[in-house]
C-alpha cells in the first residue's frame, strides 16, 4: 500500500473512533435507549399502581360497604353482637370430631 492510502485509512479510523465510541456515538446512544425503556417500564407498572389506587379512593369516597370491608379485612373490626372466631383449614380437619359418627341420633348421647 502506498502511504497515502494508509494515511487516508488511518485519518478515516481517526475520524470515526468519536462516532462510535465518544460520548455523543453510537455506544452511548444505544445505552440511554436501553435506559430509556427501563425508566418507561417503571413508569408503567407505577401508572397502573396509581390507577388501582385512585380506584380504591373513588370506592372509599363513594360508600360505606368499602370502608367496612378495609376496616374488617386490614384492621380485624367486627361489628356490635358479632363474635369473631380465626381458624385455619388444617386445624378445623384435624381437630374436629366427625359428630354424626360419634352421636346417637335417637338418645343425643355421645357412643
Amino acid at each position: 500500500m502506498s502511504r497515502l492510502t494508509l494515511g487516508l485509512l488511518l485519518l478515516v479510523l481517526l475520524l470515526q473512533y468519536p462516532l462510535w465510541f465518544g460520548d455523543g456515538g453510537w455506544l452511548s446512544v444505544w445505552e440511554y435507549d436501553q435506559k430509556l425503556e427501563q425508566i418507561r417500564e417503571e413508569n408503567q407498572k407505577i401508572k397502573q399502581k396509581n390507577a388501582a389506587l385512585e380506584a380504591e379512593v373513588r370506592d372509599l369516597k363513594g360508600g360505606y360497604e368499602a370502608i367496612e370491608e378495609s376496616a374488617r379485612s386490614e384492621l380485624g373490626m367486627i361489628k356490635p353482637g358479632e363474635v369473631f372466631i380465626p381458624f385455619t383449614g388444617e386445624e378445623v380437619a384435624a381437630d374436629a370430631p366427625d359428630s354424626r359418627r360419634d352421636t346417637n341420633e335417637e338418645t343425643g348421647k355421645r357412643d
